[in-house]
């Protein structure tokens, strides 16, 4: 395990020196505040600076063939691995996922689910899989209210009854069968070696484990598992070895999706659900299904943006977040400029109202994607935003509330030799998700009924996201936040990115994407750029650390509230040109990393 990390570092250092070496001056990109009127689009063309450039602050990993963005440095090398083996990104994909199983355990998972685009560069086609955890055929819209019609704490977050039908280990198998070009166990033979051998605890686990221990204690069995005996932490470079689920993944390697919902290991798991009181059942695990779907698809000053449909609402919001913006020539705001985050929440906070009402599961309720993410509602939307003064959210939409959305998810993007892209985003919800291991699977469950809306309709509000369309029914898929986006740019792949962090998804991508096109920043400039946030309500402007007192006076001179709290997203981004593939893992996390070949 030791020389697989040295291994990583050699090569992480190589592509650095490389860095070094190359040079090149950007076109200026400094600009005034000036307050900008609603105009016609836009239409430069976006530039993307090579890898060094004196100009830049930050620099991206440079790769001929390949590169690999996740969130954790051993998930990054099994991909990269499969990449060298001849294996295309779809191939990489299913090897980094099971692998985040092991090494990334708060959210990398078999017992969860999540969204994966895949672009396919010989049809030039995107695809949009849909492997979202689904509510069990026992739940019901009134679940986790008492006879008075309140919220009982704790039903929908860490009780079996927070717990929805898993979709990940078929979602994987599905990209695999349909896109794939190597063995399943091929693909699964790291992760299983990585959980019978054992990881070097990083201080990322260490720490989160350490912060979480009150939580997952209170499951026996999570206990055994990831504490030592009479519950002593794990310390950084300890290690870590997790039997059970290597037995798992072998089950899965040699029996494929059916040795997960069927058999020993879908018993344990409806048992383990069923004894904390839910009701999830085998009936449930051996009829989950996997969606393939439309991808939305927007345009956004000369490139074309796909990303994922309903039962997420990121896609749909992105796209209309940016037809927003198209309106307005961001480049002469200056890049955080007080009028430019003033632009940023004003359109924000129209679209995050729109999310709230409309978006739920689509198979279960009509979503109107068309109006949402067209240009002419954008126009609309804009016409009534005041470039010198904030708009109340009162005045948008009636009172909600949308209380707290977990940014425990995590994301990876991958493009191969041929051009083939994978955009991935998966979780368990919160934090190790309800923090129960199904027993002797060392599968940790997610806690995904949270996402549902526990009381909807009600005037105040409670339920994640949204009222009625994204009210709880049998074998519903929750609407969810996860944004796995594809660029291209003169039809050809231009962008990989995506995000865990909740409801911050949505503003994350889009400001990663506007910096690079607006700003003409290189990826990793993009990337560690400041982000601000608003979601409707409440109403604040929500911002990273990094903004000038005078912005944040301006702000507030708009009328503008404003909070600093932690940082916001960790995108993993890449972007394909013709002297090769330049990738950014976010700083905000300290495991991630990209590598190329």
């Amino acid at each position: 395990m030791h020389s697989l990390i040295r291994k990583i570092n050699k090569k992480h250092n190589s592509a650095f020196t490389f860095l070094l070496m190359l040079c090149f001056i950007p076109p200026n990109v400094l600009a005034t505040t000036v307050s900008a009127p609603i105009n016609p689009p836009v239409t430069s063309q976006p530039l993307q600076p090579a890898i060094y450039s004196k100009m830049s602050i930050h620099h991206p990993v440079w790769a001929e063939h390949g590169m690999v963005a996740t969130q954790e440095a051993l998930a990054t090398q099994i991909g990269l691995d499969i990449l060298k083996q001849g294996g295309n990104a779809v191939d990489a994909a299913v090897a980094v996922g099971y692998a985040l199983a092991v090494t990334l355990p708060r959210a990398g998972n078999l017992g969860g689910g999540g969204f994966m685009l895949v672009y396919l560069a010989n049809s030039k086609k995107v695809i949009a899989i849909d492997y979202r955890e689904k509510a069990p055929s026992g739940a019901s819209r009134d679940m986790y209210l008492d006879q008075a019609g309140e919220v009982i704490p704790n039903l929908s977050t860490y009780h079996g009854l927070a717990v929805g039908t898993p979709g990940t280990v078929m979602g994987l198998e599905h990209a695999r069968k349909h896109y794939g070009t190597l063995t399943r166990e091929q693909l699964m033979a790291p992760s299983i070696k990585l959980a019978k051998e054992g990881i070097i605890v990083t201080a990322d686990l260490a720490n989160s484990l350490t912060a979480m221990q009150k939580r997952l204690s209170q499951w026996p069995e999570t206990q055994r598992i990831f504490y030592k005996k009479e519950g002593i932490n794990y310390q950084a470079g300890d290690l870590f070895i997790q039997t059970d689920l290597a037995n798992t993944l072998t089950t899965i390697s040699q029996q494929g999706e059916k040795g997960f919902y069927q058999g020993e290991i879908a018993q344990a798991i409806a048992n383990s659900v069923q004894e904390a009181k839910g009701n999830m059942s085998i009936k449930d695990l051996q009829q989950y299904n996997v969606v393939e779907r439309e991808a939305i698809k927007g345009s956004y000053r000369g490139v074309q943006i796909y990303s994922m449909p309903p039962p997420s609402s990121g896609g749909v919001h992105i796209v209309q977040i940016l037809n927003m913006l198209e309106n307005y020539d961001l480049t002469s705001m200056g890049h955080n400029s007080a009028q430019h985050i003033h632009t940023l929440a004003e359109t924000m906070r129209r679209a995050y109202a729109d999310r709230s009402l409309h978006l739920g599961d689509s198979d279960f309720v009509k979503v109107p994607v068309n109006t949402l993410t067209s240009k002419k509602y954008a126009k609309q939307l804009v016409a009534g935003i005041n470039p010198d003064h904030a708009t109340s959210s009162k005045d948008i939409q009636p009172d909600a509330n949308l209380p707290y959305e977990s940014d425990q998810t995590t994301h990876f993007s991958i493009i191969d030799q041929w051009g083939n892209a994978v955009s991935n985003t998966y979780t368990l919800n919160y934090s190790y998700g309800s923090g129960m291991v199904a027993k002797g699977t060392g599968v940790l469950l997610n806690n995904e009924m949270d996402d549902f809306s526990a009381k909807p309709g009600h005037p105040n509000g409670y339920g994640l996201i949204g009222g009625e369309a994204n009210a709880i029914a049998p074998n519903k898929r929750p609407l969810s936040s996860m944004s796995p986006t594809i660029v291209l740019k003169d039809e050809q792949l231009f962008m990989v990115t995506g995000t865990p962090g909740g409801s911050r998804i949505i503003s994350s991508t889009l400001q990663l994407i506007s910096n690079v096109i607006d700003f003409n920043m290189n990826i990793a400039d993009a990337t560690a750029a400041t982000r601000i946030h608003h979601q409707w309500l409440p109403d604040t402007i929500r911002i990273e650390s990094g903004l000038s007192l005078d912005t944040i006076r301006l702000l507030e001179a708009k009328g503008h509230e404003l909070q600093l709290k932690q940082t916001m997203g960790s995108t993993q981004s890449i972007i394909k040109q013709k002297s090769g593939f330049y990738g950014a893992s976010d700083p905000r996390t300290p495991s991630s990393l990209s590598l190329g070949y």
